[in-house]
Order: C-alpha cells, then sequence, then structure tokens
C-alpha cells in the first residue's frame, strides 16, 4: 500500500453535483505531488477533502496505513499551507511557528529547539523577533511553511501558496520548497494552475479535469507526450486540429498535411514556439502580434482557425491585417489518438 492512498473518492458541495467523482490517488512516501488544472477541476475540493475540511460522499482516504476519512482535522496530522500565509499579525515569527506546538503541550526546551531548527530551516535565523507586517512577502510565505512543518506533519498540504508573490521571488520560493521538502523528506501535494510550477516542483503531477485525474505522469513524459488532447492544450499544444485522410480540419475547412503520420491519429498539435511564422505553405492573417525582446509572438487567422506562432523578431516585420506564411513541421508534432 502507497503512503497516501485516495480509493474511488467522490466529494462535493451540498446537494450539487459532485465535484469530484470515483477519484483514485496513490502517493508514495517523499513524493511532492502536484495536482494541476484550471479552476474547478477539483483539485483544492481533493486537498480539502484529505484535510478533513470536506465530508466525503464516498470512497476512503488511508494515511500511512490508516483511513482518516471520518477523522476530524485536528487528528490527522496533517500540514496546510495556504495563499494568504494566514500568519497571526500580532505574533512575531518565533511564536508564529510555535503556535502548533503549544496546542500539542510541547514542553519549552523541545519546543525551542524545534522552532528554532524549522526557522533555520527554511533560511529566516535572526528574523525570529519580527512581526509579519514587518517582512516581505517571501518572508511570509516561509514563515507559513516552517508553522505547517514543525509540528512533523505525516503530510504537507499546500494550496496555491506562491500565487501572491510576484513572478522573480515565485522561482526564488519554487526553489526553496524544493530543497526543504528534499531536506527533511515530507510528503507534499501540491494544488496549482500554473503549469511551470508544477513541472519544477514535482516527482509526479496529477492533471485534473472536471473532478477526474486526466493523466499522471513524471513532468517529462507529461510535458512532451500528453496523452489526451485536453492535457496537451493544458501542456501548451495551443494549436490542435483533428486529423482526417491526410488532411488537417478545423473551423469547418481543411488543409493538406502531406505527412505519414501514425495509424490511429485523430487530432494533431503543436507549440505555439514550433509553429514558424515567415516561412511555410500554409497562409494566415495576422490578428495580433507581441514583442517579446528575441521574438515576436504572432496569432493569425487562418483558414483552419486561430493559430499561435512565432517569429524572430529581427524578422517579424508583418502587423495586423497583414497576410503572411507559416510552417507547422511534422518534426515537432504531436500526435493524438481518438
Amino acid at each position: 500500500m502507497s503512503y497516501l492512498e485516495l480509493r474511488q473518492l467522490a466529494l462535493g458541495y451540498g446537494k450539487s453535483n459532485a465535484a469530484v467523482e470515483k477519484l483514485d490517488l496513490s502517493v508514495e512516501r517523499g513524493e511532492l505531488i502536484s495536482l494541476l488544472g484550471p479552476s474547478g477541476c477539483g483539485k483544492t475540493t481533493t486537498m480539502r477533502a484529505i484535510a478533513g475540511l470536506i465530508d466525503l460522499r464516498a470512497g476512503s482516504i488511508t494515511l500511512d496505513g490508516r483511513d482518516i476519512g471520518c477523522l476530524p482535522p485536528n487528528k490527522r496530522n496533517i500540514g496546510m499551507v495556504f495563499q494568504s500565509y494566514a500568519l497571526f499579525p500580532h505574533l512575531n515569527v518565533f511564536d508564529n511557528v510555535a503556535f502548533g506546538l503549544r496546542l500539542r503541550k510541547v514542553d519549552d526546551k523541545t519546543l525551542r529547539a524545534k522552532v528554532e531548527k524549522v526557522i533555520a530551516a527554511v533560511g529566516l535565523a535572526g528574523f525570529e523577533a519580527r512581526l509579519p507586517a514587518q517582512m516581505s512577502g517571501g518572508q511570509q510565505q516561509r514563515v507559513a511553511l516552517a508553522r505547517a512543518i514543525v509540528i512533523e506533519p505525516k503530510l504537507l498540504l499546500l494550496d496555491e501558496p506562491l500565487s501572491n508573490l510576484d513572478a522573480k521571488l515565485r522561482v526564488q520560493m519554487r526553489a526553496e520548497l524544493r530543497r526543504i521538502q528534499r531536506e527533511l523528506g515530507i510528503t507534499m501535494l501540491y494544488v496549482t494552475h500554473d503549469q511551470e510550477e508544477a513541472l519544477a516542483l514535482s516527482d509526479r503531477i496529477v492533471v485534473m479535469n472536471a473532478g477526474k485525474i486526466e493523466q499522471m505522469d513524471a513532468p517529462e513524459n507529461l510535458f512532451r507526450q500528453p496523452r489526451t488532447r485536453f492535457v496537451a492544450n493544458f501542456m501548451g499544444f495551443e494549436n490542435i486540429f483533428d486529423y482526417r485522410d491526410g488532411n488537417l480540419q478545423g473551423n469547418g475547412q481543411q488543409l493538406p498535411f502531406n505527412v505519414t503520420v501514425p495509424a490511429g491519429t485523430a487530432c494533431i498539435g503543436w507549440r505555439p514556439e514550433r509553429v514558424i511564422v515567415g516561412i511555410g505553405t500554409y497562409m494566415g492573417t495576422v490578428l495580433s502580434r507581441g514583442f517579446l525582446g528575441d521574438s515576436v509572438e504572432y496569432l493569425l487567422q487562418t483558414p483552419l482557425g486561430e493559430v499561435k506562432g512565432f517569429a524572430e523578431a529581427r524578422f517579424a516585420t508583418w502587423r495586423e491585417g497583414d497576410t503572411v506564411s507559416f510552417d507547422l513541421p511534422s518534426d515537432s508534432a504531436l500526435f493524438l489518438p481518438a
């Protein structure tokens, strides 16, 4: 049995339709698993059920060999880090981190040793006396992380913990989270809608759609070989067209695709950065352009519908309304079966 087991999980709110239905998930000890998907896919609902904040409609949750599905949240020994940090504004860093240990009646000597150790682990030694208002967003998030891990939880749940940070700080905190997770060997379940974040952090990624798992895989496999059209689109293959009898089809039109494709191919997709604007046999009209430094991103109107592609900035002279050629290279295409 895996360290964390969700079996045939069904979840919902009130009398509404199920938010999660017949979900199975296994997490090994020490793994960092990301639940990835758009808003409303069920990822946060699943995390809240594991934490004990939502009652199960059906199914079971087992953690370290113990069925926790009917236990109250405070009996599950699970830590949580929220998007909003949820720090106590009137408590300094030391007392924020120590809060959970004090609730557990840990003696002062042991408490101080544990708190000092975890504060050092998150890189905040010397900040013990500061209040949350005196700290940056990234520092506050580290305090929230320290408070969650100091109680030595069997599982740590993180719900969009970096979404309130700016782009540069998100990247730094991403690396910090991964370092802490590896050093301490904590089992983590991480909820995000950010593909890049999930790819950078995870041992495995679970892509969810409408309350079900579409694909669970290692980051590299998910990025290179998504298995469904939904996963492909969510992982960056924004140009996806139906394929039949040697033609790409879309928008009620078709264009020839004179390439040998694998048997059973139902649709073919390309990442925008693989669609080359300015060369090729296909034609489109520029709807918009975005300068990105070394390259320019184009959105083209084509017989198949909208196509997104790129051109080197030094050659990208086409403006809105211009007609331009583009290429769909077969060597960078993703072939998806029905």
